[in-house]
């Protein structure tokens, strides 16, 4: 890949369309998929105001059709929801070209599989290599054109380099890296951290108590990670540490808001979509199945089930065994 690329971009909520913002100041063109009429409208009029109100761009070309979206295209950005990501891709096959990547923009896990999202694009698309996009990243402050690092991680790492290369822009760095499972599984486990930390926040236990939930959350994220063949450096970067402090800093985070709602005991019915809930239950039962230690992972899975409440959780997670920090 050199000079400007034709990148399709697949899905129109906040973090699609921040995407697509971005690779037209990176000097791409752009071409967006969307299920939504409205949206497709609005972004032609250099606007999305279901997903990033108030907020105004360059005009994006869009359409409901994934077969013009694709044509010629030379990179393609999954910004669909994690638990939809093998339907879209499995419509979009007939129209994907051959060889070009697929760059997940998604965190998660695939619910019932358990499969990591590039698992699920190598199954749909075997002739496609895979990448991912990751990092401490707000769609609104992308949008807005605010510094931003990421990261970019793909099994080769020429590629992810390449990659990194052609999405930067002196607000928007991309730095790249190999390890694409650590990168995947980082993005992916913040959120339910992201959750436990907002329903700290919203059930009122303290600043202290917050500290020591996401120390011990990045912890059990760093064993969960080294399970599936992270590199311990991954885990401490952007993707890992970065993305975790970033989502259980701020309501801004769909999942930390969420989290926020069970703690104040709100009605969950009507909030954006939070992936780690679909993750929670996941993660929770593959540290089950691998005996790994992830109460925290554990807890969160079991408070969104109905089956233990906020204060239960508290107290058995307290009431631990008393061990070396280090284990």
């Amino acid at each position: 890949m050199s000079g400007a690329l034709h990148v399709a971009i697949l899905g129109s909520g906040a973090w699609g369309t921040a995407l697509a913002v971005q690779m037209t100041r990176a000097g791409h063109a752009v071409r967006l998929w969307s299920r939504d009429e409205k949206t497709v409208a609005d972004l032609g009029r250099g606007e999305n105001r279901r997903y990033l109100p108030g907020i105004r761009f360059a005009p994006i070309a869009a359409g409901m059709a994934l077969g013009p979206a694709l044509d010629g295209a030379r990179c393609v950005l999954a910004a669909v929801p994690a638990q939809s990501l093998r339907s879209v891709l499995g419509s979009a096959s007939g129209s994907m070209p051959p060889g070009i990547p697929v760059v997940l923009c998604a965190k998660g896990i695939e619910g019932g599989t358990g499969m990591r999202l590039s698992a699920v694009s190598e199954s749909v698309l075997p002739g496609n290599p895979v990448a991912a996009l990751s990092g401490p990243s707000f769609a609104v402050d992308v949008a807005r054109g605010l510094p931003t690092a990421v990261v970019t991680a793909a099994r080769r790492v020429e590629l992810a380099a390449e990659l990194a290369r052609q999405f930067s822009t002196d607000r928007f760095r991309c730095y790249s890296s190999g390890d694409l499972t650590g990168v995947e599984t980082g993005g992916a486990l913040k959120n339910v951290f992201a959750i436990a930390a907002g329903a700290v926040a919203g059930a009122g236990l303290g600043a202290s108590a917050q500290a020591g939930m996401v120390t011990r959350g990045f912890a059990e994220l760093r064993r969960i990670g080294q399970t599936f063949g992270a590199e311990p450096e991954t885990m401490m970067g952007l993707s890992g540490l970065g993305d975790l402090l970033l989502t259980c800093s701020s309501a801004q985070s769909r999942n930390f808001a969420y989290g926020l709602a069970i703690g104040r005991g709100q009605s969950l019915a009507n909030l954006p979509l939070a992936e780690g809930v679909a993750t929670a239950g996941v993660a929770a039962r593959i540290a089950r199945e691998r005996g790994l230690d992830a109460p925290i992972v554990a807890a969160v899975a079991s408070i969104l089930e109905g089956s233990i409440t906020i204060q239960e959780a508290v107290d058995a997670l307290m009431s631990r065994p008393l061990k070396a920090e280090s284990e």
